[in-house]
């Protein structure tokens, strides 16, 4: 069986692949976005992503503070030759929210698109209110944080990140 890895992208390497999957998924794909996905979230997101046991990027999260201790994930994706059984999206769901409670987060939201809603309600969150973003139904939705216990993740500063996504 596979075995992946989930962690904060700090290198410029794993940025990039972080980047062009986030490309691939959310612009070729989904076909969401024309040129690009990237907004002003990623000026304060900390990207996160999913590794295979050949050391190639498959899944991608990002987290981030809009105001003291209240956290959002976005732009979750995998690479569509590993969708299979939810195994992906659920670590990188976890590993976004289990840094974030970490790092005091005391409500974690995010936006998601409607086929995945039942996904996100099996992984213990709860939808607030339906929306519609870049004409897609989307709920707003947010994880019962007692099922996401704090991990040990550090916290590196927002300007490291921020520096090594811009060279990218």
């Amino acid at each position: 069986m596979t075995k992946y890895q989930f962690k904060l992208a700090l290198s410029p390497t794993e940025i990039a692949a972080y980047y062009q999957l986030r490309q691939e998924i959310f612009c070729q794909e989904q076909g969401i976005f024309q040129q690009s996905d990237r907004d002003e979230d990623d000026t304060i997101a900390y990207p996160i992503i999913a590794i295979n046991n050949k050391n190639q990027v498959v899944g991608v999260v990002r987290i981030y503070e809009t105001r003291s201790r209240l956290w959002y994930g976005g732009r979750l994706g995998v690479h569509q030759d590993y969708r299979r059984v939810g195994r992906i999206g659920k670590g990188l769901i976890d590993k976004a929210v289990t840094t974030a409670n970490a790092w005091g987060c005391d409500r974690f939201l995010a936006t998601v698109q409607l086929p995945n809603v039942r996904f996100f309600q099996r992984l213990h969150w709860n939808s607030l209110a339906e929306m519609t973003i870049c004409d897609r139904p989307h709920h707003l939705m947010e994880a019962q944080l007692n099922f996401y216990p704090p991990n040990d993740e550090p916290r590196p500063a927002l300007q490291f990140v921020s520096t090594a996504c811009q060279k990218v």
